[in-house]
């Protein structure tokens, strides 16, 4: 009786976990939703004819052009790419494969707390130092190293993570068939965990494109460029809405929501991407 009892109240537990794990994420669903609708519905009015092809934004004359802010979004963020994700698979494969246990947990430690500094530290640095002393101005090269230091950590935290899921057994197979490590690195840790890695590039740049102030810090705020001249000053999508929407009227505020919607779904799109790649990777690494 006693057994029965004790089986009858883990399916009724069983039962309201799973239908509270599935309203949390429909909740999630629904929000984002509710984001969606509001803020196209907001952003309709600019959202028609040139908005995303002309590069001219001119408020004053009820012109907004986009394309350049859209321009200085991905350019910057992938300026940030280029610099941060050989640095951070670099960390690391150093951290899980090379460190020893002295060393690694201090870098684990200095790593994390990277991550959590605020973006405002690392914009003000950049103006203090990138932009004054080291004579690169404020441009869409400043820009991408400051988020190319603040998307690092990010990187590196999940890299690690991805990589430390490799079975010993592989690398101490290859190990003793008398790989060097950085063979076994390469035959065994790196294929293993491509997916993951790939997985963390990309919601890396999912932050990169979202950052705000300090990217608004160092960019430069010039309208109409799109150039591929890295010394160039630029802006981008956060980065004009955090500095004109104080002032801005109905007409100008409706193209600024555009603009936050343009980058929503730039990002929603980005992390999907990389959801995608990291659940192939899982299927694959269990031969499904």
């Amino acid at each position: 009786m006693q057994l029965a009892e004790l089986r009858g109240n883990s399916q009724y537990a069983d039962r309201a976990f799973r239908a509270l794990a599935i309203g949390a994420a429909g909740l999630v669903l629904v929000i984002l939703g509710m984001i969606a609708v509001v803020m196209t519905r907001r952003a309709w009015p600019a959202l028609g004819g040139s908005f995303f092809t002309s590069i001219r934004w001119s408020p004053a004359d009820g012109i907004f052009g986009a394309l350049p802010f859209v321009w200085g979004t991905l350019y910057t963020a992938a300026i940030a790419l280029l610099l941060a994700v050989p640095v951070s698979l670099g960390v690391a494969l150093f951290i899980t494969q090379v460190a020893p246990p002295w060393l690694k947990r201090p870098m684990v430690y200095l790593v994390d707390l990277l991550a959590v500094i605020p973006s405002v530290v690392f914009g003000l640095w950049g103006v203090l130092v990138l932009s004054q002393h080291a004579g690169l101005g404020r441009s869409f090269l400043t820009a991408g190293i400051i988020l190319a230091i603040m998307i690092t950590p990010i990187i590196t935290s999940l890299a690690r993570e991805v990589i430390e899921t490799t079975p010993a057994s592989e690398k101490e197979a290859a190990l003793a068939l008398g790989a060097t490590r950085w063979e076994m690195i390469s035959a065994s840790v790196l294929p293993h965990s491509k997916g993951g890695l790939v997985g963390a590039v990309m919601l890396g740049l999912g932050r990169a494109m979202g950052e705000t102030i300090a990217a608004a810090l160092v960019i430069g705020s010039a309208l109409g460029q799109v150039t591929l001249n890295p010394f160039a000053s630029g802006n981008s999508m956060p980065a004009v809405i955090a500095n004109e929407w104080g002032e801005a009227d109905a007409s100008h505020k409706a193209a600024l929501i555009a603009l936050a919607v343009t980058l929503f779904v730039i990002t929603i799109t980005v992390n999907l991407i990389a959801t995608t790649i990291v659940q192939r990777s899982m299927k694959r690494s269990r031969g499904v």
